[in-house]
């Protein structure tokens, strides 16, 4: 099939031909010889054929779909436009390329092909993909291993309101919180979920398509590296039990440590290779562990209505017992631990919540299935985890020796904490004096000795942790790798490749065994819980802002189909996220952000190339038109005045002198529009208009300049610019200054062009813009040497493309090639260069000229004049007019860029004002000059060699007419109004000495200036001819350094007040 690219964000047929008046055909013959229509046939909804298509799901995939193929409506064009008869055929759909530009694959899951085509890729339901997952990663080592130490420390009081948010209405809310916590994560994310397609990459995926590469990059890191510990966690929790059983059977390896740090070791290692075959066996593997769990669970509820033996009695169990369960209300915090850091050690059980999203990649829906089996999975194991807490909290007591010849005869006095267990027929009271060895505060295999069948708990023990395990092991490499398909990190994308039909990434598996390998060696499960806690907590954070972000922003593209949540809510998950970051570790919650802020710096600075539509981008377009609506209702003060240039630059890189001038004077003060008009046919004007459009405000973003592209196309350059002038800006943030390139060929250029030009000038004088002409005697435009530059790449490229071996020729060095393309470049650019200045013509295979060759060095090296720091020198203002300041403030804030702090300035003023009056005028604008100098000979009668330079300039354009009768110099007036009369000559001969004059002192005073700043002469309309002007402007400016003329609105843009 045919490829298309697109064209500014829309598919533009390439069959397509605007000289055709009938529809093209859009018909689709694959190569496999099949033939079929996409879209459906609009015949039978309208009954008649119509090349307008009615909706279509097909019409709005992306680009590059799984599938490789997308519909195309019709182009606006192609329905608007005339045809001729010429039957041509369009396909319906486009093959898009495989891989995006910067390489990274563009899946795209909605488009996929059903799973049965897809060569037996495994996709998981809503139970066994998230429902079973989430519950096996939540009823994780906690459940078993430190739940009866979390209520014994607690109290089931406390507990109570641990795992189910506050039914007394009491308790500390910290602890409260981490069953708030998930409960608001899982609503917040459900909506989110169900905004759109959901790809591989669980949390990242949904911060990072929320609130951009910048807050998804950096918590994509930190959530895949959590995950990665988590693997470390669970393991150390299975190795605790392991060991455990080897110290009663008194086969110990070597000591406690290190025999969970081996047996952790070789756990991972039997871990990693069920994952790294494939998620179909993982997913088996799962199941098997969920059914062991769930007995084990049964198992503890039995357990507690089997009648205690006297050697579980010696232990702390006595079955049920509402004595036991009173005294287990009231928290005992015991070795300096607080709620905050039991908290802190359990938090990581409702860590599990993300255990679906996280293969969200690997599910047949993951908009309906994660919020469905993730908040099933909250409340299941949430009411599990109660109803756990509370029958042992009923049944065991908190201290106990395990001694049988502890027993007494019940009914004796009693007291202390040990007074229930006393009443009961034991006497622990020496556990008052040192620690026992057994109860709830003591032994953490308490749940084997509740159970009904002690092996059956350790069975289940082994079911927990290896389960919530294996969900990590395969969570961190799966988020991971759509971290690094997104190529926000260029340096991680090795790891972006994956395997097999389901595309494993095994890469990511081995460096997540690494991490946790790392991690077990610590052999210490209260020593890792709290680190993966706030790292967890900051994914948790960023999923309810990105909630309620996008719900803030109120975009038309936030359409969640879930809509049991609330943004207010989403808001306050996410302080609570930050703030129990801080109750669990303080100094941890600071590594996180600071690691988290720093990440997000890093991605902002590289500024990955992706665009996803993120609230980011709508919160800031609402702020950007509340802000210019809040600022038009204010009326603009002298004070707050700063130039906004609207630059007349053509293509944004074709004046780049001018650019960088105007980008100079409004970088961080105003507003910057550098615009272009497109003279000619409207068809092709628009064509070529709309095409340059993105292209143009891609290069002002990428070379920096704080600027706007604009356009507009019109039948003359006057209209367009006209239309410019007067539709510019928004509200305020209105241009209020013309910067334009003054006319070098004014004299050749003819005189449709040169009144264009000038009535430019009266365009923006009428409309009260502040006007800016810069002169530059190589001149500004470079356009030619731009395309040029544009053609060598394109043929260079060509060129490799056709060279074998991938572009690497055999015949020449890479450095040889180099050179021929070079010189292919710099002969093209001679070429054209001489051909536009001298309309000569020059043989293709010739030597380009000497003297066009150095024309245009000197002329790029003047276009980057202004790019430069400038050296240490002088800007000379000549204010000879108060045109409210603007001629003084421009150069004022020249000076304040570190491109000129070396250039300091001198002002010129005309005889009539005093030096001291002028300097008393500046130290009140508080504008710091090195020299005031007082021009007085400005009066004086210029050179006859300037007066005869002047009459050779204008002579073509004179009309002659005073030697002619008065019949006759009308008609010879009326015949060419555009000409100088003598009479203007003699009336504005004091005005055109001045000028005359102006130069010679500019001369004599400011030859070796970095830049020239000079008051511009007005022209009355209708008074003046439009030559004479421009003969003025440049007999002023002519064999100076880069001037520039400016004239203000006649309003005040300087103030002394405060």
């Amino acid at each position: 099939m045919e490829r298309f690219k697109s064209n500014g964000g829309e598919h533009v047929n390439s069959a397509y031909d605007s000289t055709l008046d009938e529809p093209p055909i859009y018909e689709t013959t694959f190569s496999n010889g099949e033939h079929r229509t996409v879209r459906p046939s609009v015949v039978s909804a309208f009954g008649h054929d119509t090349l307008d298509r009615v909706p279509n799901i097909d019409f709005y995939r992306n680009a590059g779909s799984v599938s490789g193929h997308r519909a195309v409506r019709p182009s606006l064009q192609e329905l608007h436009d005339v045809f001729q008869k010429v039957t041509i055929s369009v396909p319906d759909t486009v093959e898009d390329d495989v891989e995006g530009s910067d390489g990274t694959p563009s899946d795209d899951l909605e488009s996929a092909v059903p799973i049965d085509s897809k060569k037996g890729a495994v996709k998981f339901g809503w139970i066994r993909g998230v429902l079973v997952r989430c519950m096996l990663n939540i009823w994780g080592v906690m459940l078993f291993i430190r739940l009866s130490w979390v209520f014994g420390q607690a109290g089931w009081g406390d507990l109570f309101e641990l795992l189910h948010v506050c039914i007394s209405g009491l308790g500390i809310v910290v602890i409260a919180l981490s069953c708030v916590v998930t409960t608001i994560t899982g609503l917040s994310m459900s909506a989110i979920c169900t905004n759109g397609v959901v790809r591989g990459g669980g949390a990242y995926y949904l911060i990072s398509r929320s609130l951009g590469p910048e807050f998804g990059g950096s918590i994509g890191l930190i959530f895949a590296f959590a995950n990665a510990v988590a693997v470390a966690m669970y393991v150390v929790g299975f190795a605790e039990t392991v060991v455990e059983l080897l110290k009663d059977h008194s086969a110990l390896m070597v000591d406690e440590i290190n025999d969970i740090r081996i047996i952790g070791c070789i756990t991972v290692v039997l871990l990693l290779g069920i994952s790294v075959a494939g998620m179909e066996w993982e997913a088996k593997a799962q199941i098997v562990l969920l059914i062991i769990l769930l007995v084990a669970i049964v198992n503890v509820f039995v357990g507690t209505f089997i009648p205690a033996t006297e050697d579980k009695k010696s232990k702390g169990f006595f079955n049920y017992n509402s004595k036991i369960f009173l005294e287990n209300f009231m928290p005992d915090f015991r070795e300096k631990e607080t709620f905050f850091s039991v908290f802190a050690i359990f938090f990581p059980a409702a860590t599990g919540i993300l255990a679906g999203a996280n293969i969200s990649g690997d599910l047949r829906d993951p908009q309906a299935a994660i919020p469905k089996g993730t908040l099933l999975a909250i409340v299941i194991t949430g009411i599990t985890y109660l109803a756990v807490a509370l029958c042992v909290s009923a049944t065991v007591v908190r201290d106990a020796t395990g001694n049988i010849t502890n027993a007494i005869v019940p009914g004796g006095f009693c007291n202390g904490s040990t007074a229930v267990a006393c009443e009961l027929g034991y006497d622990f009271s020496s556990c008052e004096v040192e620690k026992c060895k057994f109860g709830l505060m003591n032994n953490f295999q308490v749940m084997t000795m509740v159970s009904g069948f002690g092996p059956l708990i350790i069975a289940g023990t082994f079911s927990a942790t290896l389960s919530s395990a294996l969900a990590s092991l395969v969570s961190a490499p799966k988020v991971f790798q759509a971290l690094c398909k997104d190529n926000i990190y260029k340096a991680l994308y090795f790891f972006a490749k994956g395997h097999g039909k389901n595309n494993e990434p095994i890469r990511g598996y081995i460096l997540t065994f690494i991490i946790s390998v790392a991690f077990i060696l610590i052999g210490n499960l209260n020593t890792i819980a709290p680190i993966i806690s706030n790292f967890f907590l900051a994914s948790y954070a960023l999923i309810n802002f990105s909630c309620f972000h996008a719900s803030y922003a109120k975009s038309p593209g936030w359409r969640p189909a879930y809509k049991y949540y609330n943004m207010w809510l989403s808001l306050v998950g996410a302080v609570l996220c930050c703030a129990v970051m801080f109750v669990i570790n303080w100094w941890a919650a600071l590594l996180t952000y600071g690691i988290e802020i720093l990440l997000y710096i890093y991605v902002t600075v590289k500024k990955p190339d992706v665009n996803w539509g993120s609230s980011t981008q709508a919160v800031t377009f609402v702020s950007a038109v509340s802000n210019a609506l809040s600022l038009s209702g204010v009326d603009d003060h002298v004070k707050n005045f700063r130039p906004q240039i609207l630059a007349l630059t053509g293509s944004a890189r074709t004046r780049p002198a001018l650019l960088d001038l105007a980008h100079s004077f409004s970088k961080n003060y105003g507003l910057c529009l550098t615009c272009e008009v497109f003279v000619g046919p409207r068809s092709e004007a628009l064509q070529e208009m709309n095409a340059g459009m993105e292209k143009n405000q891609q290069w002002l973003r990428k070379t920096k300049r704080k600027a706007f592209y604009a356009a507009v196309a019109c039948d003359s350059f006057r209209e367009g610019t006209e239309s410019l002038l007067q539709a510019s800006g928004l509200g305020r943030m209105r241009p209020n200054t013309l910067m334009m390139g003054f006319k070098r060929n004014w004299r050749t250029a003819g005189t449709e062009s040169v009144q264009n030009y000038v009535g430019i000038l009266h365009d923006a004088f009428d409309f009260e813009y502040g006007t800016v002409i810069l002169r530059m005697n190589q001149g500004l435009d470079v356009s030619h040497i731009v395309e040029m530059l544009k053609a060598a790449k394109e043929q260079q490229a060509l060129e490799k493309e056709m060279m074998p071996n991938g572009g690497k020729s055999r015949g020449l060095s890479a450095r040889s090639v180099n050179k021929l393309h070079s010189l292919l470049q710099l002969l093209s650019l001679v070429q054209l260069s001489f051909f536009a200045s001298f309309s000569l013509s020059v043989s293709v295979c010739g030597p380009p000229p000497p003297q066009v060759a150095k024309m245009n060095e000197r002329l790029l090296e003047a276009s980057s004049q202004f790019k430069k720091k400038q050296p240490k020198g002088t800007i000379d203002v000549w204010w000879l007019f108060d045109d409210g300041g603007l001629t003084l403030l421009l150069p004022y804030i020249l000076t304040t860029r570190k491109k000129w702090k070396d250039s300091n300035l001198r002002i010129f003023i005309a005889g009539q004002p005093e030096r001291s009056e002028m300097k008393s005028l500046l130290q009140k604008f508080r504008i710091n000059c090195t020299d005031i100098t007082v021009i007085d000979d400005i009066h004086l009668r210029p050179s006859s060699d300037s007066l005869r330079n002047l009459e050779d300039m204008i002579e073509p354009f004179r009309l002659h007419e005073g030697s002619k009768d008065t019949a006759q110099a009308e008609a010879m007036q009326k015949e060419q109004p555009w000409k100088i009369t003598d009479k203007e000559l003699s009336e504005f001969e004091e005005k055109t000495n001045l000028q005359l004059r102006l130069n010679e002192v500019l001369q004599q005073n400011s030859k070796s200036a970095n830049l020239i700043i000079v008051s511009m002469p007005i022209a009355r309309k209708e008074s003046i001819s439009d030559f004479l002007y421009m003969a003025w402007l440049d007999v002023l400016t002519k064999d100076l350094p880069p001037t520039l003329l400016i004239r203000g609105n006649h309003k005040s843009v300087l103030t002394f007040y405060s």
